[in-house]
């Protein structure tokens, strides 16, 4: 069930610090909330949207210059949408990152409303450097012969690495009319040649007979679409000493 108004996300999470001891109080020096522990040991602040967004997070990064705990809470939709803010765990990480806490409130037709807490002030970040990924993004890079992209541009497919050996096949063929995949490879200098030629995965290949290809007018189109990336590699080879 779906709340309308971000002022029924208090009085659940006032219920939930209540059962932990603290005093609870609104809008103190425009804090949402304010949970002090009676002997004042501990001092939570919690800022509350409901749904997370730019304006709650710098609201949280503002009132971590009032008080080293600080916790974000929003409405846990059960509708699951593809918004933003039901990537949860993403933000956790980030609140994580910021040294801020992160609650969710779900709210219920006939049962009461469920806190969850994803993460409390303070805790370390999770999710360190993902190596195989990190490997994967350096060898992307290293593979591409040039800078063919540009960046937020979706007029055109990018130019992976992939692709680009890909058109070097096509080119290959367009040249020379249909080839085995060694004499493919001998042209472009990609040894994987005969298995981008087997997989066939943009459709511009076609195998004539066994152990030859020829080149179909998908790889003709693409080569004159992406005829940059293959004008810059022919001249980087054409230039090598």
């Amino acid at each position: 069930m779906a709340v309308s108004r971000e002022e029924e996300l208090y009085s659940p999470i006032k219920k939930y610090y209540e059962q932990l001891g603290f005093i609870v109080k609104s809008e103190v020096l425009h804090c949402d909330l304010v949970a002090i522990r009676p002997d004042q040991s501990e001092t939570i602040i919690v800022e509350m949207k409901k749904t997370f967004n730019l304006a709650l997070l710098l609201q949280g990064v503002e009132r971590l210059r009032l008080n080293g705990q600080v916790v974000l809470a929003v409405e846990r939709n059960r509708k699951k949408s593809g918004a933003h803010n039901q990537r949860f765990g993403d933000l956790t990480e980030l609140c994580r990152m910021l040294g801020l806490g992160f609650m969710t409130v779900t709210f219920y037709k006939t049962k009461p409303p469920v806190i969850e807490i994803l993460c409390e002030p303070g805790e370390p970040p999770q999710r360190g450097v993902r190596r195989r990924k990190q490997a994967k993004l350096l060898m992307e890079f290293k593979e591409r012969s040039g800078d063919y992209n540009v960046g937020g541009s979706t007029r055109r497919k990018l130019v992976t690495a992939y692709r680009e050996k890909a058109l070097r096949c096509a080119h290959a063929l367009q040249l020379s009319g249909p080839l085995a995949p060694r004499e493919v490879s001998a042209i472009t200098g990609y040894s994987r040649s005969g298995e981008t030629l087997r997989a066939n995965y943009y459709g511009w290949f076609e195998r004539i007979e066994r152990g030859k290809y020829k080149l179909r007018p998908e790889g003709a189109a693409a080569l004159e679409e992406y005829r940059d990336v293959i004008a810059e590699w022919a001249a980087s080879i054409n230039s090598a000493p």
